[in-house]
């Protein structure tokens, strides 16, 4: 069997485990369209040389990966009258935008999107995203099974540097395959390193002695700049720490006005710490757009809690705030609900988009500035 189908049955496995934990994993197969533009390594290249070019990469993407003024106009995006900026957290060495854009959806079927939004819109997006100064495009080897990468990789063609490029690995397998499979998501990329490379859930089967040393010899040989974690509670975090023998940048998981538990320690804990929480479904997968009070998408999200008619009950007083507090803003209910999430400090948000403009409108967000009081309303109707 060979390298190819090997991954595709192993990506096929971590989907089956992931339904089995109630997350949705497309089950259609990576294309083998080869994406024109995608670098191949030489055969026989000396992997030292390999590793001394990612630094290199990595030193002259430090210098021009952002504006250092901190700030990048949006425009034509609607809001405030005194426009939109996307702002950057810096933690760890890393300069992330507060925005950035979560691509499960890319490559994927059960969103209902339909094939456009595969083979134009999702590319479109992220240029979009590109132009209006993100620099966070988080993806994983299991999103569409390869696809999402792939799709990527045509996206941020000839713009590598204006990137910072975040993938993960499904906790399915042994722990020598880390490194195989690290570059297998490279090579879907069409990049030499990544910045960001997540263990995409504690494994079931290891412990992090086994898997983060080999996250630890990735970094060493310039395949990420970094390591992070994903749904990892504080302890889990912090014990890949001592195995990883020094910081993991990051904990990406389900944080919003509705999944309030990393405000518990996760991010106190980040702040103290110089570490990043990144947030995903940061709009509880569209609740809190407020599209969906009288109808529930016509998807997977319909039979999931907060989506059920009692679910959309129990969160009506807070849909209402956010409509509320949009309207004094001349905002939306998303921005306002992802500005609350990006006020605090070392947090970022990773919003999917169906389309350019709700990108655009998730950028905006970065530039929406609550009052104490509407913050405290927000916080009181979402415990």
């Amino acid at each position: 069997m060979g390298g190819g189908s090997r991954l595709r049955g192993a990506l096929r496995g971590a989907a089956a485990w992931i339904s089995e934990r109630g997350i949705v994993a497309s089950v259609e197969g990576p294309s083998r369209r080869r994406v024109p533009g995608r670098r191949r390594q030489p055969e026989h290249q000396d992997p030292r040389d390999r590793q001394a070019g990612r630094r290199a990469t990595h030193a002259g993407r430090d210098a021009d990966l952002l504006p250092r003024d901190g700030v990048v106009v949006a425009d034509r995006v609607r809001a405030p009258s005194h426009g939109r900026v996307v702002r950057y957290v810096e933690a760890g060495g890393a300069r992330v935008s507060v925005i950035g854009l979560g691509t499960w959806q890319f490559g994927s079927t059960e969103w209902g999107y339909g094939r456009d939004y595969n083979t134009k819109v999702a590319g479109d997006i992220v240029r979009r995203a590109l132009d209006l100064g993100v620099n966070l495009i988080d993806t994983a080897e299991i999103y569409g099974l390869g696809r999402s990468e792939r799709i990527i990789s045509g996206a941020i063609r000839d713009r590598r540097n204006a990137v910072f490029l975040a993938t993960k690995l499904i906790p399915i397998g042994l722990p020598f395959m880390t490194g195989w499979r690290a570059r297998s998501s490279l090579r879907r990329l069409g990049v030499d390193s990544v910045d960001l490379y997540q263990l995409h859930w504690p494994s079931p089967f290891f412990p992090p002695r086994s898997t983060m040393p080999r996250f630890r010899r990735l970094v060493d040989e310039g395949v990420t700049r970094h390591a992070g974690v994903s749904n990892h509670g504080l302890a889990a975090w912090q014990e890949c720490e001592r195995a990883f023998g020094g910081p993991i940048l990051s904990n990406q998981v389900r944080f919003s006005l509705v999944h309030r538990e990393p405000d518990r320690e996760l991010v106190p804990w980040a702040q103290r710490e110089g570490r990043m929480v990144i947030a995903y479904s940061p709009l509880g997968q569209g609740l809190l757009s407020g599209k969906y009070q009288t109808r529930p998408p016509a998807n997977f999200r319909r039979v999931r809690g907060d989506f059920t008619a009692e679910g959309r009950a129990r969160r009506a007083p807070l849909i209402d705030a956010l409509g509320e507090i949009a309207g004094a803003h001349g905002a939306t209910a998303a921005q306002v609900s992802l500005a609350w999430l990006v006020r605090k400090p070392n947090v970022v948000a990773i919003p999917g988009a169906s389309s350019v403009r709700q990108l655009e409108e998730n950028v905006a967000a970065a530039d929406l500035t609550l009052s104490d009081d509407e913050v405290r309303r927000l916080d009181s109707l979402s415990l």
